[in-house]
């Protein structure tokens, strides 16, 4: 099975003016597979569906997903307009990828979901999602939505739109293998990669369902020198089970390269990279794709 590299900006991103064309230009000319945004309400990331609209209509080849965007509190309807619409319009580039939404109360504030019901909310939506896309009048009368005889058009250009989730907690792996079409966690080593890909796959023929075997990927973090302290506080929080939480984010392209290939040992096929101290200008940006190229592109 051939790697795919594609790039994320990660929800600390500054690219939310003219230097976002600028970069989303680059990994087109360079031939990056695609480009994931982030969604934080309170942070300079720019919204997603904005900014996957605005990628898409420079771009030819560049494909666009969400790293992740948050469903609980969005309109499912309306959504599934909107992405079937943006579908349509890039050809059928988009890689949609769905999340229950940070534990911060600055955030769930703004979707206006309690964190206890965001799962339940999530499962419902992403029912909805599906129905609304097959283009067919929808019947659904559940816990918190209800519609009769409702039609969703235009429906997306892709015959089946392949969702992606994320997580590596039991519930969210569960979650993978009833729900998605890929499964693409973040903050993982490989080992976690393989322990998880067992738990989707039990799930999965449980419920008689499949994931095309390339279709399991991973977001890596990476730095060239040492990585942050505040980086490194970040990810002792979030993954308290690790004694060094800096095998999360290799250093140096070669550092990458091994990680890369010691995914690819356990299956996983589809990267989403990013740098972990974000380059301060477009130009830098530019550069230092340049330079992920020669060494990335080549890799796959």
């Amino acid at each position: 099975m051939k790697t795919r590299i594609g790039y994320g900006f990660g929800v600390r991103t500054k690219l939310n003016d003219d230097g976002f064309a600028t970069v989303v230009d680059t990994l087109e000319r360079l031939r990056f597979d695609s480009l994931w945004l982030s969604e934080r309400i309170g942070g300079e990331a720019p919204d997603p569906l904005v900014a996957m609209a605005f990628a898409a209509g420079r771009t030819t080849k560049l494909k666009f997903g969400m790293s992740v965007m948050v469903l609980p509190g969005r309109n499912p309807v309306v959504l599934a307009k909107e992405l079937a619409t943006l579908d349509r319009l890039s050809n059928g580039r988009l890689l949609p990828a769905f999340g229950l939404g940070v534990a911060d109360p600055h955030e769930q504030q703004a979707f206006g979901v309690e964190r206890a019901e965001r799962a339940a909310i999530f499962d419902e939506a992403m029912a909805v999602l599906r129905a609304c896309w097959s283009g067919e009048p929808v019947t659904h009368h559940g816990a918190r939505y209800h519609y009769d005889n409702l039609r969703v058009l235009p429906t997306p250009r892709q015959a089946h739109i392949d969702v992606w989730l994320g997580g590596i907690a039991p519930s969210e792996l569960r979650r993978v293998g009833r729900l998605a079409d890929g499964w693409l966690p973040s903050f993982v080593t490989p080992d976690d990669a393989a322990r998880g890909r067992e738990t989707i796959e039990h799930t999965l023929a449980e419920h008689g369902r499949t994931i095309d075997a390339d279709h399991y990927g991973t977001l890596i973090p990476y730095a060239h020198g040492p990585v942050p302290d505040a980086v490194l506080a970040g990810l002792a929080k979030r993954r308290p089970d690790l004694a060094d939480p800096a095998v999360l984010v290799p250093s140096g392209w070669q550092a990458l390269l091994d990680t890369i290939d010691r995914f690819v040992a356990v299956g996983t096929t589809k990267f989403v990279v990013l740098p972990i101290v974000e380059p301060p200008t477009p130009d830098a940006w530019v550069e230092h794709l340049e330079q992920a190229a020669r060494v990335l592109i080549a890799h796959q």
